[in-house]
């Protein structure tokens, strides 16, 4: 392999992969305020919203994911130049989102009377509907903003979703200051308040984007197609064959992670706060690597509607040795600042002990995580789903779950073990995506006219 020859793509991935990185890991910092914040209010209340992120995020990611669908029809159409398609599309995909956003609500809903019979600690069990009950009324808001992103991303602009991620990141922290300890007047909210400040500031996210859309010229011969004729069935199917094969495939995974909370849980409120701990760290060098993958669809799916397969093999590669090089950095940092890291979210010993230990597991995670994340962009970007579903069901049903179960519990050890599945149901699915990209675009040459899909 000449990395020589990747340095084009190295520059272009990042160009793309810079903003989008800024808007995970500015995500990821209003968790990191969340946790901080709620962290200090005491185990019990850290432990309630760990408790409700481990159910609340299945939900989340299965929308956010399913969003995802329109994303390579929208950059294979934009790649081709083909204008009135981009906006037919987003039509389309906007209206199955919502659709599907309204019903996964409904459901989450239904949750709530479940909580009580999951085997965890009484104490965390109010807390963890209080805030969870609120996280859900902000998933509509959320999921319009991605819709949004997905035509802005899917055009090659991820600069616009930075600034009003950015933006509403700040508002979101200052809101978690003011409503959770009670500031100018407002009484104290705990728990409640950090959920409420997450909701007001999705729908700020919701409403800025809808107005660029609408003030920007960049989007006037896009939007200028949007109208109810633009409903084609066919496209409707179209979107809605990538969307389930991607949000069951992003259900799958964050369930594993979901129900490796669970698993913590039943070791009691220490276990579960240390988990928590640990899982918001690896979570932030995830986003981060998140972002290269989404540069990855884009840059690929592009590439590809252009009829430029060579370059589109070359851009899915080029990202993955990009994920890796920072996924690397965050593991050796796990590793240097052990004991130092879960400080920050408790102060709590014995807490901060087991987090320790996680965090070696965590360092293990980073490179896998690196390559699954990539190889999974990248074979989206082909509009290639099904095949990485079938991947994810083997490597975290059938092996990461039951291994973290006979760890955890059976061997004796405990969330370390739970969390030792967890690594090697990555490791699998790294294994496995990077097979396929490579399977799939081996005999990719520049002027060549082979397609996949």
């Amino acid at each position: 392999m000449n990395l020589k020859s990747y340095i084009p793509f190295y520059k272009r991935n990042l160009s793309l992969a810079f903003p989008v990185m800024i808007t995970q890991a500015g995500q990821m910092v209003v968790q990191f305020a969340d946790n901080i914040m709620v962290g200090h209010l005491g185990t019990s209340q850290f432990a309630g919203v760990g408790f409700a992120n481990a159910l609340f995020s299945i939900g989340l990611v299965f929308c956010t994911c399913f969003t995802q669908g329109v994303i390579p029809f929208i950059g294979q159409s934009f790649g081709r130049g083909e204008h009135k398609k981009v906006s037919e599309y987003f039509t389309n995909g906007l209206l199955l989102d919502t659709i599907m956003c309204l019903a996964v609500m409904a459901i989450m809903m239904g949750v709530v009377p479940l909580m009580d019979h999951m085997g965890q600690d009484p104490k965390i069990l109010g807390y963890a509907r209080e805030y969870y009950t609120i996280m859900v009324y902000s998933l509509a808001p959320f999921v319009i903003f991605y819709v949004i992103r997905a035509l802005t991303e899917g055009v090659g602009n991820t600069k616009y979703t930075m600034y009003i991620t950015v933006f509403c990141n700040i508002l979101n922290i200052f809101l978690n200051w003011v409503l959770i300890f009670g500031h100018f007047g407002i009484h104290p909210m705990g728990v409640a308040g950090a959920a409420c400040a997450t909701f007001i500031s999705r729908c700020a996210m919701m409403g800025i984007g809808i107005a660029i859309l609408l003030s920007g010229r960049l989007y006037k011969k896009y939007l200028g197609n949007i109208r109810l004729s633009a409903l084609n069935f066919k496209q409707f199917k179209e979107v809605m064959k990538t969307s389930f094969p991607i949000s069951f495939q992003g259900l799958i995974e964050v369930t594993t992670f979901s129900i490796a909370g669970i698993m913590a849980g039943w070791f009691g409120e220490i276990a579960m706060a240390a988990h928590q701990a640990s899982q918001t760290i690896i979570t932030f060098s995830f986003m981060v690597a998140q972002g290269v993958g989404v540069a990855a669809t884009i840059r690929v799916s592009h590439q590809y509607g252009e009829g430029r397969f060579a370059d589109a093999r070359k851009a899915g590669f080029a990202a993955s040795h990009i994920s890796i090089a920072l996924m690397a950095l965050a593991g050796i940092s796990f590793i240097i600042f052990n004991d130092v890291i879960p400080y920050i979210f408790t102060q709590d010993p014995e807490v901060a002990e087991i987090a320790a230990k996680l965090l070696y597991v965590a360092a293990a995670f980073q490179l896998f995580d690196a390559v699954q994340l990539s190889a999974l962009a990248s074979l989206r970007a082909l509009a290639d789903v099904k095949w990485p579903l079938v991947t994810s069901i083997f490597s975290y049903y059938i092996v990461g779950v039951p291994f973290a179960y006979i760890a955890g519990t059976m061997i004796g050890l405990g969330p370390v073990g739970v969390w030792l599945g967890l690594l090697l149901g990555l490791m699998l699915a790294a294994i496995l995506f990077l097979y396929r990209f490579n399977k799939l675009t081996r005999n990719f040459t520049t002027n060549s006219s082979k397609k996949i899909i």
